[in-house]
């Protein structure tokens, strides 16, 4: 239970995208928290799962990014901190083992890995729809099938064309 374990890397939030999750405290802090368990020992993983479960759950309860607030990530999140729950709960058993210590602390990485990819995923569509510039009233889009962000990135370059031809004619109107 002392031999020092060096577990694998996870998926990291991309540079160009850390300056948007910035603000997110409790992420910052269950990040930085985590990178002690990199490299260390079941024993060490063991006394300190119950301030990971809690930093977690702190994550899980605090105020995220309004881009987060999806089912999606919801899952992603409640993944890993059921994956600290038994993490914590191995600490009360006493014949638990150093490999399956180790396997839960692989599990809880591949979960914040899981958040990390999410993260990257999400700000990459987002920026990917603010690029685009194709009018969906000359495709056929059926705008009811799409997810919020789509959505609402679709509407609100609709809105800012409307406005624009607006402004266009009274401009005219005024001459």
């Amino acid at each position: 239970m002392r031999e020092v374990v060096q577990h694998p890397d996870y998926e990291n939030v991309l540079p160009l995208f850390q300056p948007e999750i910035d603000i997110w405290s409790e992420y910052g802090i269950l990040k930085s928290f985590l990178g002690r368990f990199k490299k260390a020992s079941p024993k060490e993983v063991l006394s300190n799962s119950v301030e990971l479960r809690d930093l977690v759950k702190a994550m899980k309860e605090s105020v995220k990014p309004e881009i987060f607030n999806n089912p999606s990530f919801e899952t992603r999140v409640n993944i890993m901190y059921n994956e600290s729950l038994r993490l914590a709960d191995m600490n009360t058993i006493p014949a638990i083992t150093a490999k399956e210590v180790n396997t839960q602390i692989d599990k809880i990485f591949e979960a914040f890995g899981a958040i990390n990819a999410k993260i990257n995923t999400t700000f990459s569509k987002k920026k990917f729809e603010e690029e685009i510039t194709i009018d969906v009233s000359l495709i056929g889009l059926d705008t009811t099938k799409i997810d919020t962000i789509s959505k609402n990135s679709i509407l609100k370059k609709m809105d800012e064309k409307v406005k624009k031809l607006e402004e266009n004619s009274k401009k005219k109107d005024n001459k």
